[in-house]
């Protein structure tokens, strides 16, 4: 795989989370955003995973899916930080310990 290649498959996730996140606020029950704002949320939301899947297809176009479905192993990882710092989430030691796991087998199957 290129660089350019390894670029996007990790961009691709961080449009997948972010996504991900915008549905969470936007559908958060205790918050008190006015609708209006819950329905720009969602609707980002939906514009960044449109985004992660059009951009996905382009990867599976060009690699084979060997070679790029590792990456969606960063999917986890970006999650639970994107909710530990973005969301305020807190994580337990089992969970971190989770994080540490993934992010060891996704170095060993790209590497």
């Amino acid at each position: 795989m290129t660089p350019l290649a390894i670029a996007l498959c990790i961009f691709a996730q961080f449009f997948l989370v972010g996504g991900q996140l915008f549905f969470k606020h936007a559908m958060d029950e205790k918050s008190k955003l006015a609708r209006s704002k819950k329905i720009r949320l969602l609707l980002i939301g939906i514009a960044a995973q449109a985004v992660w899947f059009f951009l996905w297809l382009g990867l599976l176009q060009h690699w084979p899916l060997s070679q790029i479905f590792p990456f969606e192993g960063l999917n986890p990882l970006l999650l639970v930080l994107a909710a530990w710092l973005a969301l305020h989430e807190r994580l337990t030691p089992s969970a971190w310990l989770g994080v540490l796991l993934i992010t060891a087998g996704l170095v060993l199957v790209v590497a």
